[in-house]
């Protein structure tokens, strides 16, 4: 079996981590100036923000890790991750009120192109998918 750290890094691994490594600069930067310049206006929404950008570091981290612990980490941040994308994307859908400004994850991720809600099935499906032992070849 190939060792687990590779297999996180490796083949699909690569773009995810890549994907992941964007969304950290992304949500970091965005969340850095709303709650720099203007957090009276939306301090829940820049928050969310803030917090998906630490859920993207952790899972980007524990995926370039590889191991047993980080793999369960990555996992855990990666369903925390995805029920917060649904959570804020349904509350922005049906109370825009409390979002006057976007987060991240409003509207299921729409101002980055709906990545957000997917970025987390992808992580763990990779998670799953790279833990296998590969097949013997005949």
């Amino acid at each position: 079996m190939a060792d687990l750290r590779e297999a996180t890094r490796s083949g699909p691994g690569r773009i995810l981590i890549a994907v992941y490594a964007i969304f950290v600069i992304a949500a970091t930067a965005r969340s850095a100036v709303q709650i720099a310049s203007r957090f009276d206006r939306a301090p829940l929404a820049y928050l969310l923000s803030a917090l998906a950008a630490v859920i993207y570091i952790v899972a980007l981290v524990c995926l370039i890790k590889g191991t047993r612990t980080s793999r369960r980490i990555a996992t855990i941040s990666c369903m925390v991750e995805l029920v917060g994308v649904i959570v804020v994307g349904t509350v922005s859908l049906f109370a825009p009120e409390l979002f006057p400004e976007p987060t991240v994850w409003s509207h299921f991720g729409q101002g980055y192109g709906f990545v957000p809600v997917i970025l987390p099935i992808l992580g763990l499906w990779w998670i799953k998918a790279s833990a296998k032992p590969a097949k013997p070849r005949t």
